[in-house]
């Protein structure tokens, strides 16, 4: 029975396989690796079968998913070019900074390309994953790959040329570096670590759940947290007069010149 195939048994692997299991999907999920550690813990984790070799990988594969390290694309594209087997249609890139058109460069028709980027996040239903076509892809094929990626949260699709500023963007991890700061700054200012982390976690995570689910703008939302004279007035005024703002857009763009350092590869 053909299945979906990773190439590739990292962590967003393992977040996405998790994700698809809680989420009911019942297709067989195939994954590769050279390291046999990562293939037991996902076998056990998320009932994944174990591929032993390249070529019956790909033969398996209704959908190929390449989920390695940029640095190891072409290599990994090069190895599969060589098995000895026709890809699949459809072939998804997860690698960050790899566009399309290198994709295409390395392994062109008949494969078809996308590329995705899920936030680990899919590993409980919630994550974030833009998506972008290559215009080869038709609309039945597109549909292909959002139905899977919308089983583990919703998903947009984007400009090829858009894909950096959104990993860039969506990273769960501004909200990990967000709240250990926050949290680190508590202390300092006098809480026990327990009671800084409950208000951090507060100030961040339920905030945001609230503008999603009150309908109200977040121009509004800062406007009512900024009573004049109010405490939340001083620490956002001093946050910005501290180039709060210029941090974090420096930040953003660190983060594409990485991803188009990747490009280059």
């Amino acid at each position: 029975m053909k299945a979906i195939v990773f190439l590739g048994a990292g962590r967003i692997t393992s977040a996405l396989t998790a994700g698809l299991r809680l989420a009911g999907n019942r297709q067989p999920i195939v994954v590769y690796d050279r390291h046999p550690e990562k293939l037991r813990a996902l076998r056990l984790e998320s009932r994944v079968e174990i591929a032993h070799d390249l070529k019956s990988a790909v033969e398996r594969a209704e959908m190929l998913i390449i989920a390695v390290r940029p640095a190891s694309v072409i290599e990994m594209l090069d190895e599969v070019a060589a098995c000895g087997v026709t890809p699949p249609k459809v072939c998804i890139s997860l690698a960050a900074g790899i566009p399309l058109r290198n994709l295409r460069a390395r392994m062109g028709p008949p494969v078809r390309w996308a590329r995705a980027m899920p936030s680990p996040v899919c590993r409980i239903g919630r994550g974030l994953t833009p998506v972008s076509f290559d215009r080869s892809l038709t609309k039945a094929e597109r549909g292909r790959v959002r139905r899977m990626f919308e089983q583990v949260g919703p998903v947009f699709e984007l400009a090829d040329r858009q894909m950096d500023a959104i990993t860039a963007t969506h990273s769960p991890s501004h909200g990990y570096h967000a709240l250990a700061t926050l949290a680190k700054a508590a202390e300092r200012a006098g809480l026990d670590r327990a009671t800084a982390m409950t208000a951090a976690a507060h100030a961040l995570g339920d905030s945001i759940s609230y503008w999603r689910q009150s309908g109200i703008s977040l121009d509004e939302l800062l406007h009512e947290a900024a009573t004049p004279g109010g405490i939340a007035a001083a620490t956002m005024a001093a946050m910005n007069e501290g180039g709060y703002a210029r941090i974090v857009e420096k930040g953003i763009r660190a983060g594409i010149r990485r991803a188009r350092m990747n490009a280059r590869r």
